[in-house]
């Protein structure tokens, strides 16, 4: 179950290769290189590509090299089945005399061919694990998603409604929005049977979700600083548009302590120490046949669901102008990815418990990450990586298409006032924001660079003054030196 490279790194030979010991459970142990002929082991050292344009190279992988029929290429197999399947639905099948099911099911077909030839045949991404099929697999999705999204908007609001109903019935009426506000005393006094009902109500199923979700945005993100600015961006966001939203109206503590402080910080901070265990683990590789024992058998078996490579994001967003507005629109694409999936259900009348709700979640969760690491990418090495990875072109654009559907579909909500003070509050960060960009990459460039001619001037001074070893100072140079001065003469005098 080994993924064969057909990189090599640096072109060394077997025999420069540091020994590897393999134990009972199948794992390869890299030391120093073996002398005796017992003690070698063949093995492939992979060197990924961004180890070779990069600062921070990628991790070290071990792998022997084992072509299982897991990864090969099953592209006739596929074409065999999808042409057997069709086959059987023309000559065999009979087709029944209803236009909307039939309508149904010829959608649903093309979808299924797609996706058929998109597995097979679409381009690899950065991840390989469990294996390449399965993100080509999300990529074929997230173009589909993108087309239905498109059809959407082309579409008027009271016919895009009532389309939900083909997916389901029960989808196509206004729904009433739950208010999280209200009495937001954490010990209700007037409440004898339980004081402490308002907190239980709020013990919802949105609590494991918030924890969840960004246990998986930091596996994405990969630091702390920007999982927690956009965890509490969100919260200020809420707080802004609860006039918008009634869902967005919750109590302070409800912001601040369930959901930044224990549901949001726990899952960063889970996400985090499994990013730790992710950079120290050993990528060490090795064909599931050629493992002796059952207990290795299973280790690699769980291990194939863990990443092949590591690669630790270093986004040094104040290093340079463009990376901080990388940073930036990093940011604001997160929080309007999140804000999108509170206004969608609102403006399509879907419940929050629906299951196209939470096979969005799960879309984005698969997606995100890729979209990530592309991006990353594109920042860190523009010369090797020339584009924007394919998976980050669809979900910007699939982000910003469903925020266009929210502003067609129910302009009024979009545009009802804002309060002034928080227009005041968002004027002011967006003005300090302004401000620090123009000292750190304007402002403080000049000044340093004054200051680095300032001091090379004064090493100038410093070099012509100095005393040479005879007790006289070096000659000067330029004007001086041709007109003459005092100090010439007497060393002429001498």
């Amino acid at each position: 179950m080994t993924k064969p490279e057909t990189k090599k790194s640096g072109g060394r030979s077997s025999s420069a290769a540091p020994a590897v010991k393999q134990d009972d459970n199948g794992a390869l142990e890299v030391g120093c290189p073996d002398s005796s002929p017992s003690g070698k082991v063949k093995v492939m050292r992979q060197t990924s590509k961004e180890s070779l344009h990069r600062r921070h190279a990628e991790c070290e992988v071990y792998d022997d090299g084992t072509n299982t029929f897991f990864w090969r290429a099953h592209t006739l197999t596929v074409l065999f089945i999808l042409t057997c399947a069709l086959v059987y639905i023309t000559l065999l099948e009979e087709t029944p005399h209803d236009t909307a099911y039939n309508t149904k099911r010829g959608i649903v077909a093309s979808i299924l061919v797609f996706l058929c030839f998109g597995v097979t045949q679409a381009k690899d991404g950065p991840f390989t694990r469990p294996h390449p099929a399965y993100w080509r697999f999300w990529l074929c999705v997230s173009v589909v998603y993108e087309l239905f999204l498109i059809f959407i908007l082309f579409q008027t609001v009271h016919d895009g409604r009532q389309f939900m109903k083909y997916i389901d019935p029960k989808l196509g009426v206004p729904l009433p929005e739950r208010d999280y506000g209200g009495n937001c005393l954490l010990y209700d006094p007037g409440n004898t049977t339980d004081p402490f009902h308002n907190i239980w109500d709020k013990m919802d199923g949105f609590v494991p979700a918030h924890f969840l979700g960004w246990y998986i945005k930091t596996l994405m993100i990969r630091d702390w600083w920007m999982c927690m600015i956009i965890s509490v961006m969100f919260e200020f966001l809420e707080y802004s548009l609860e006039h918008q939203l009634p869902n967005f109206s919750e109590c302070w503590w409800d912001h601040w302590i369930m959901d930044v402080l224990l549901c949001n910080s726990f899952g960063i901070y889970c996400g985090m120490k499994t990013l730790a265990w992710l950079s120290m683990k050993p990528y060490q590789w090795q064909g599931l046949w050629n493992i002796p024992t059952y207990k290795g058998k299973i280790k690699r078996i769980a291990f194939q669901f863990t990443p092949y490579s590591w690669v630790k994001f270093e986004w040094r967003p104040a290093s340079s102008l463009r990376r901080w507005l990388a940073v930036l629109g990093i940011i604001f694409m997160f929080l309007l990815a999140e804000l999108n999936t509170f206004y969608l259900k609102f403006v399509l009348w879907m419940p929050p418990e629906h299951y196209l709700v939470l096979l969005r979640l799960v879309f984005f969760v698969n997606v995100g990450g890729v979209a990530m690491r592309e991006i990353y990418d594109f920042m860190d090495d523009p010369k090797f990586h020339k584009k924007l990875g394919q998976q980050a072109w669809l979900v910007s654009a699939i982000t910003v298409t469903e925020f266009l559907i929210v502003v067609k579909y129910d302009p009024n909500t979009i545009m009802l006032p804002i309060p002034f003070f928080v227009i005041e509050c968002w004027f002011l960060g967006i003005f300090l924001i302004f401000i620090w960009t123009l000292w750190r990459f304007f402002i403080r460039d000049i000044t340093l660079r004054y200051k680095e001619t300032r001091r090379r001037r004064q090493e100038v001074r410093a070099d012509l003054d100095r005393p040479l070893g005879n007790g006289s100072t070096a000659a000067p140079s330029g004007r001086s030196k041709l007109n003459g001065s005092s100090e010439t003469l007497r060393q002429r005098k001498s």
